[in-house]
């Protein structure tokens, strides 16, 4: 089938020192929606990515020394993917699969982050300045990044990096994962004439791209989100050469809805905090956690909902939610969803894949679940929610934390106060009151506990995890 975005995704190039580079091989690009492939990407060589990485590192000694030359180049940056917002949009719909509505959300928080970190300030601490002496606490960015992004939110999540790492004084060599290479190979398009070369590299290709990239001995800091088991690998390959980490990695969020919430208020929220990008988001609430007496209330509630969202091809008038990205994950969450019924579940809206070509599957409402199922002690990240009753609080938050993962949860009640109560007791990174996900913004960091990830991101927090500590101490200085 084709594409409006045909001429736009198969001619893109590698950015490596500014410029274009073609590559020998290429890779094929599935459409989801179609589950055919529609265009091809550049599958990098080791030998330039050798260039790219080595690149990096040569634009980093003059990078790194002109503070108010990156901040310009920071707003020019975000200038540029304005400009470029509507093509960027069109691909990311056509590889991801996506609503264009969502992907054109994307490239604006793409500019968002941005002109964050343009304005940010990094002053040093001054701990000493007196007659005995004085003593400053700098931050210094590490050196060259690579950057390994996954493919929910390609343009999104690469920012997330991109924006900090630069802002700090480091240099990027990016690499997207291969089953939505385009909009972020396009990016590197885009910024190629605003940032100087060697400052920003995007390079892609399939597996093992990433750990050719993670064990180059000029990288000095790894930023990577994606699944737990991939970060492990990461995290291992990093400590032989004693690289920085930033990793964020998967989710299984919960949910908590108290007795007293009000089910007819709450219910689309809820839903849309699951269903968000169909699922699939690590910050997503992947199963609730109600009381008894409220159970189903809130299971007609969300399944009225998902009987009628729209799920269509991201370029189609009113889409809601489009397909599955790619076939494993599609697998997956079909898979997870036919587990769970065969021992037990009930299927209140949807329940199975959508009768046509792509990876469409139903939003699915399932009841009459508990812990113990796959879909709900793993992370499905698909367009599936569990909804399992409690009758102690206690006994919910006890379960809402025996896992692995701690991202993101939220809690929903009438009294918002009770509500944050519980909310501390859970162990997670971000727990939010009658929401989940919203404090997800350029100013606060981003992070989760336990297999969810180490450090974090976005805000100055998310800064100084592309930096190192420096002391400059002295005798007193002149008055």
């Amino acid at each position: 089938m084709s594409t409006p975005v045909d001429h736009l995704s198969s001619l893109r190039t590698l950015t490596i020192d500014g410029a274009a580079v073609e590559t020998a091989d290429r890779f094929p690009v599935v459409n989801p929606a179609t589950g055919e492939p529609f265009a091809t990407a550049p599958a990098i060589a080791p030998a330039q990515l050798d260039s790219a990485v080595r690149a990096a590192d040569a634009a980093f000694g003059s990078w790194r020394r002109d503070e108010d030359a990156r901040r310009a180049a920071l707003l020019a940056a975000a200038d540029a993917v304005d400009a470029a917002a509507g093509d960027l949009a069109a691909i990311l719909t056509a590889e991801q699969g996506k609503p264009l509505r969502d992907a054109a959300t994307e490239c604006f928080l793409v500019s968002l982050w941005l002109r964050y970190y343009a304005g940010l300030e990094l002053p040093p601490e001054i701990v000493r300045d007196d007659e005995k002496g004085y003593a400053e606490v700098h931050r210094r960015p590490v050196g060259v990044v690579a950057a390994i992004t996954p493919w929910n939110f390609p343009l999104t999540l690469a920012m997330w990096k991109i924006a900090p790492a630069l802002r700090a004084g480091n240099t990027v060599v990016i690499k997207p994962s291969p089953f939505t290479p385009l909009a972020t190979l396009a990016l590197g398009e885009t910024l190629r004439d605003v940032l100087p070369p060697g400052v920003l590299n995007v390079v892609s290709g399939p597996d093992p791209l990433g750990a050719s990239l993670t064990t180059h001995p000029l990288v000095r800091k790894i930023s990577f989100t994606g699944s737990t088991a991939t970060g492990k690998k990461v995290a291992a390959a990093a400590a032989d050469d004693l690289k920085r980490v930033t990793l964020e990695l998967g989710g299984n969020d919960p949910a908590i809805v108290l007795p007293d919430a009000p089910i007819a208020e709450i219910a689309d929220t809820l839903f849309w905090s699951a269903f968000i990008n169909n699922g699939q988001t690590c910050l997503a609430a992947k199963r609730v956690y109600v009381h008894e007496s409220r159970h189903d209330e809130l299971v007609d509630a969300l399944a009225a909902i998902a009987r009628d969202v729209q799920v269509d091809e991201g370029t189609a008038e009113g889409a809601q939610l489009g397909p599955v990205n790619n076939a494993p994950q599609f697998e997956r969450v079909t898979g997870l969803v036919r587990d769970a019924v065969d021992r037990g579940a009930r299927v209140a809206a949807g329940g199975d894949r959508i009768d046509r070509p792509g990876y469409f599957f139903q939003p699915t409402i399932l009841s009459g679940v508990s812990d113990g199922l796959a879909i709900v002690d793993e992370e499905q990240f698909g367009p599936a929610l569990p909804v399992i009753p409690y009758q102690d609080l206690e006994d919910a938050i006890a379960r809402a934390n025996r896992t692995t993962y701690g991202l993101t949860a939220s809690v929903w009640s009438a009294d918002p106060e009770r509500a944050a109560i519980v909310a501390a007791e859970i162990d997670a990174g971000q727990v939010t009151v009658n929401a989940h996900g919203s404090a997800v913004t350029p100013d606060l960091p981003f992070g989760g506990h336990k297999h969810s990830g180490i450090g974090v991101e976005n805000g100055p927090w998310g800064l100084y995890g592309f930096t190192e500590i420096q002391v400059l101490a002295g005798p007193p200085r002149r008055r």
